[in-house]
């Protein structure tokens, strides 16, 4: 079968690779669409900042180099392994890829998503979805309704990221939020917004064809580099400040004009992977009581959760969801590398 194998820094190769067989447990998918997200390109681009040990064996999973890639897909059941029962042949699915030691801190607290050893299908794995098949297992799976089809299916795994950090926000119904960031963590952040009743929302963009984007899905945009975003969110609050800010940029001015939009008590929830150190005056937690929390991945309920918003018709991908076969994950990669579109799906058939 095809997959796309990373095999050290800016080598992605497109190739052939024995197809899969699922063993006790697990399931064989026929891929359908794989996410191309920030992850990706921090491991093409900077695997260190990845917080990936390709030197060694990965803790929990033992996977080395070369990984197919793809993290963030759906698929259909196309084989089932033994002892599997709760799942069909022809399910359509998305998957919650990650792998977790059990052991360490975080998941005796029941934060597995912040899992120390922490893996996932298509990062760390035997496999992933940026191939014609994959195997996983059975448990992983989270089933499409019928009226999610398979390429909205590949988005539930970035929608969950956003969704959990719009949890770890703490922001309530009736609430106010700024996003800095338009990219695909953003819109979704937008969207788990809307869907939990945040209505007085704004986001922050410099791109400009970002802030066509997102705009066009119904959101209000400022530039922060042209216009004035301090006025902006004072406009939208009545001077108050926001509830809570979300950085889904990863930049340091992101982080902190997010910190200064908070009405006293708000929160920053840091989503986004900063790929260089920032600094920040501490007082400005102090005099208004506010607080910066970050959000990692995305727990199951995530997901069931946001199927069920893209059940409702929450969710709209007109205008930010390309597709590229296969073959143009590398040219598409690097697309997104220079800010050329939102999101981009690989087609794995």
């Amino acid at each position: 079968m095809k997959a796309a194998r990373f095999h050290a820094k800016e080598d992605l190769r497109v190739e052939d690779v024995p197809e899969p067989a699922p063993g006790a447990g697990q399931v064989k998918l026929r891929n359908a669409f794989a996410g191309i997200c920030g992850s990706d390109l921090h491991v093409y681009y900077t695997p260190e900042a990845a917080g990936l040990d390709f030197d060694h064996p990965h803790p929990v999973t033992g996977s080395t180099l070369p990984q197919i890639l793809g993290h963030e897909f759906s698929g259909t059941v196309v084989e089932l392994g033994e002892g599997v029962t709760d799942v069909a042949v022809g399910d359509r699915v998305a998957v919650w890829p990650i792998y977790y030691c059990g052991e360490c801190a975080a998941c005796r607290r029941g934060m597995v998503n912040a899992c120390q050893r922490i893996g996932f299908h298509g990062l760390s794995s035997h496999g992933g979805g940026m191939a014609e098949f994959t195997t996983v297992e059975a448990s992983k799976l989270h089933a499409l309704p019928e009226n999610v089809d398979l390429r909205m299916g590949a988005l539930v795994e970035p929608m969950s990221v956003a969704w959990h950090a719009v949890s770890r926000s703490g922001v309530a119904e009736g609430g106010s939020a700024l996003i800095a960031g338009a990219g695909p963590i953003g819109i979704g952040v937008w969207f788990a917004l809307k869907a939990r009743g945040v209505q007085k929302v704004l986001v922050s963009e410099p791109s400009a064809d970002r802030r066509a984007i997102i705009s066009a899905l119904g959101a209000t945009v400022v530039d922060p580099v042209n216009e004035d975003l301090a006025q902006a969110v004072a406009d939208l609050t009545d001077g108050d400040g926001v509830d809570a800010a979300f950085d889904a940029a990863g930049a340091g001015p992101a982080v902190t004009s997010s910190l200064a939009s908070l009405v006293p008590g708000g929160r920053v929830v840091v989503v986004a992977i900063h790929e260089r150190p920032m600094e920040f005056l501490p007082t400005q937690l102090v005099m208004a009581e506010t607080e910066i929390a970050g959000a990692l991945a995305y727990l199951p309920e995530d997901f069931d959760a946001v199927i069920e918003a893209m059940s409702q018709g929450v969710y709209d991908t007109t205008g930010w969801v390309q597709e590229v076969p296969l073959e143009g994950v590398v040219d598409a990669i690097h697309a997104l590398r220079g800010g050329a579109g939102a999101k981009i799906l690989v087609r794995a058939d």
